[in-house]
């Protein structure tokens, strides 16, 4: 494209960040808010429209199927990791990034992402081999197709998060997911298993890929030499390291499953990890999309980032902790009345699974932290400890199956929490106190309206599944309301409040 036709998004790429005013600085919280106000509204939908996902599919197709995508699904995550090396990240927090890098770093991430689907392609017959399933094959090699699709929208999802455009990303994985739905229902109907989820996966990257592309009004040049690439590689190359490592860290447990036990016992953990991970995550990914370049632009500034990590950890604590206990509560009839009778094996899955969502929710913020400033090394370091953390306890946990896997990861994620606010107290300044007196406000609360819903949905036994789910609900907020009674969780509960005010603008 000739210089002077470039669009008005690669012109504002190109620009050095200013160094932000005190008044910028007053307002950036505020922006911070929108943007995770629109944020979270757009992932609101897509859970929505994830757990319709779930309730449809879950009637049309079995354990077995969903194994087998669950098999493919780690295969291509572990190259999902490679293939972006870090750069997405390295791009956002970029304090300058000129069109030229931001050129270069499109090229290097489509070009991974088609060796590594050439790789794929080679390895899909060895991986089905290993797992025993002939099937995996030909799954594998289609799914090595998101990593074409992947590598190409990488740095337009990245230019997007960068200029602050959280509503585009929004409508952009919104629409990604209304069209994989959409696909996904007629064919798994027509009695086509898997493939179904196949379809889903492979839709939802060409709408995400399209409908970036059409936002960013950029297209890459031909990339060239001496562009400053180097730094932003370097970064990305450690960040690789840590994020491989987190990524089998969290796998682990899916892994043992599917070598061991087979794929039907992993489309039962699966189907709990569906309901309430794949949620979460869609929450948590997008505070982090929030979160990150904030952060980089307070990090000389210790006293704000403080407090921007000790509000931020309670607005998580009492929405989404507090949401995953009342999950942990009603696991029972919330199974029967989402996925059905068959799947009641799913039941304590989902409820290990909650407890190891909450703690993992509350260490969220120190991630934030090791990224927004650079600490990919130490973050390398601390994620190797945790990979073994996860490994001895989920290896002692499938000895007992599926649940006993549930109960090891679970475990792992209970005792990583204060292990992750030591480890990053001793790199950077961090209100290790606060953070720790509210994540104990938080888990209180929790663990009261979780045990009022279990109760509740056990005095209710003989109800529908729908009325054992209300009742639990209900119980588990009324034990808030009474937790609200104390002054510090009530001042917690106000700040909360607050923040949500500033994310509709009010």
């Amino acid at each position: 494209m000739p210089a002077a036709a470039e669009p008005a998004g690669a012109l504002a790429a190109s620009a050095p960040e200013p160094t932000p005013t005190s008044d910028d600085r007053s307002s950036l919280g505020r922006v911070a808010a929108r943007g995770a106000g629109i944020t979270l509204a757009g992932q609101g939908v897509r859970i929505l429209l994830q757990l319709a996902s779930v309730t449809v599919l879950a009637r049309l197709l079995s354990p077995h199927d969903y194994g087998l995508l669950a098999v493919g699904l780690i295969v291509v995550g572990i190259g999902e990791v490679f293939r972006d090396m870090g750069l997405s990240t390295a791009a956002i927090r970029a304090p300058e990034l000129s069109v030229q890098q931001r050129d270069g770093l499109f090229w290097l991430n489509s070009a991974a992402g088609l060796v590594l689907a050439f790789l794929t392609l080679i390895a899909a017959a060895p991986i089905a081999a290993a797992f025993g399933e002939p099937e995996l094959e030909s799954i594998v090699q289609i799914l090595s197709l998101t990593f074409v699709l992947n590598g190409l929208a990488a740095q337009y999802r990245a230019g997007l998060t960068r200029d602050l455009r959280f509503g585009a990303v929004a409508g952009s994985d919104l629409g990604a997911q209304v069209a994989a739905l959409a696909v996904a229902v007629p064919v798994a109907a027509l009695g086509g298993g898997y493939w179904a989820l196949v379809a889903q996966q492979l839709t939802q990257g060409v709408v995400i890929l399209v409908a970036d592309v059409a936002l960013s009004g950029w297209l890459p040049r031909r990339p060239r030499r001496g562009v400053g690439l180097g730094p932003l590689v370097r970064f990305g190359g450690g960040l690789t390291g840590t994020q491989t490592v987190y990524y089998l860290g969290n796998n682990l447990d899916n892994l043992a499953l599917g070598l061991f036990a087979g794929p039907t016992a992993l489309g039962i953990y699966n189907r709990g990890f569906q309901l309430l991970m794949t949620p979460l995550n869609q929450v948590r990914s997008p505070a982090t999309t929030v979160a990150v370049p904030v952060l980089a632009r307070l990090k000389d500034d210790t006293a704000r980032a403080g407090e921007y990590l000790r509000r931020s950890q309670l607005a998580l604590g009492f929405s989404l902790v507090a949401g995953m206990a009342l999950v942990a509560g009603a696991a029972v009839p919330l199974v029967d009345l989402v996925l059905g009778h068959r799947w009641s094996e799913v039941a304590p899955v989902l409820a290990l699974l909650a407890v190891a969502g909450s703690a993992q929710t509350l260490s969220y913020v120190g991630f934030w932290v090791y990224v927004s400033r650079g600490l990919s090394s130490a973050l390398l370091r601390y994620t190797l400890v945790t990979l073994v953390l996860n490994g001895v306890c989920i290896g002692v946990g499938a000895n007992f199956g599926v649940v006993g896997v549930a109960a090891g990861y679970a475990t792992a994620a209970l005792l990583e929490w204060p292990l992750s606010l030591w480890w990053l107290s001793r790199l950077t300044p961090l209100p290790v106190r606060e953070l720790l007196l509210g994540a104990l406000r938080i888990a209180a609360c929790a663990a009261a309206g979780g045990t009022a819903c279990f109760v509740a949905t056990q005095l209710t036994a003989d109800w529908p599944s729908v009325g054992r789910t209300a009742a639990g609900g209900v119980a588990g907020l009324a034990a808030y309301g009474v937790a609200a009674l104390f002054p510090a969780i009530r001042d917690d509960m106000r700040g909360v409040v607050a923040w949500a005010r500033q994310m509709i603008g009010r």
